[in-house]
């Protein structure tokens, strides 16, 4: 099924995220909580991609796994190391397993590295390829906060129009932990033309670790009520761990109440944490 047609229904879709393994050794576990999370129902389950495409061999075996079982897989295709012949190539081998949905991203670039010389300068130039190549319903990433590489708000807000217009369908934001940031962004995004359905982005935060890596990486912004929990509670994982589930269940309730009706949860290969919002959602999600 396709994901533009999964998240302009009348009920609210809930999907979770799973990373595949690094190793061989790795893949049996990350299959199994794949799997784990499949028995919940999601709307459907994403598969990332890592970094230089090291794992896509990977990526498209839990894909298709989980679509053998009857879950529909959003499959991550990264083109920051890709040649245009790999790209047709791993398209081509999607296709053949009956894969309908992908994530458009052209990946972080290494420390030093430009972009000028890649056969895909940006997502947009992925997206458009997929799209000249036929057969999927595309996705793309956005930032609330802004891209880390945009000069401004109003440049990351033409950027994604590009991406619209080289046929990405909908959009899937970057964690945010206040969801006002993500109803300014909305707006502004609407207001400038970019009008595909949005898929808000969630990751609940089980340990302070966490927290370290989300602000060195993304710079996200942290609201008080947010670090007062990760202070109060950031010593005992147990609490932590149920903090973090309720202030990220708390922000999907709020986002379903005010018309964003598709949430994508960052569940971090945990099936216990996915299926614990899941239960929280129960009746919501009926």
């Amino acid at each position: 099924m396709k994901i533009s047609e999964i998240i302009n229904g009348e009920k609210p879709s809930l999907s979770f995220e799973v990373f595949p393994p690094k190793t061989d050794a790795a893949y049996r576990d990350v299959a199994a909580a794949a799997h784990a999370i499949a028995a919940l129902s999601p709307s459907y389950i994403s598969v990332t991609y890592g970094a230089g495409g090291g794992t896509s061999r990977y990526t498209f075996d839990i894909a298709k796994s989980l679509l053998d079982g009857g879950t529909t897989p959003l499959v991550h295709l990264s083109c920051i190391h890709a040649s245009k012949e790999t790209i047709r190539e791993q398209l081509t081998a999607l296709k053949e397993m009956g894969i309908e949905n992908i994530l458009a991203l052209r990946g972080d670039l290494p420390a030093g590295m430009s972009a000028e010389n890649l056969s895909y300068r940006y997502a947009s130039d992925l997206t458009r390829e997929i799209r000249d190549f036929g057969g999927f319903c595309i996705g793309g990433a956005c930032y609330p906060e802004g891209h880390p590489e945009s000069a401004n708000g109003i440049a990351d807000i033409e950027s994604l129009k590009v991406k619209v217009e080289s046929g990405c369908e909908f959009l899937t934001t970057q964690m945010f932990f206040d969801n006002n940031i993500l109803y300014n962004f909305i707006y502004r995004m609407y207001k400038a033309g970019v009008d595909v359905p949005v898929v808000a982005g969630i990751m609940p935060v089980t340990n302070p670790a966490q927290v370290k890596r989300i602000c060195s990486i993304s710079g996200n912004t942290l609201p008080q009520r947010f670090i007062r929990i990760v202070d109060r509670y950031g010593d005992d994982p147990a609490a932590m761990k149920q903090a973090g589930i309720a202030y990220a269940t708390e922000q999907i309730i709020d986002l379903y109440a005010n018309g964003i009706n598709a949430v994508h949860v960052y569940s971090m290969n945990k099936p216990d944490v996915a299926e614990a919002i899941r239960r929280n959602l129960s009746e919501i999600l009926k």
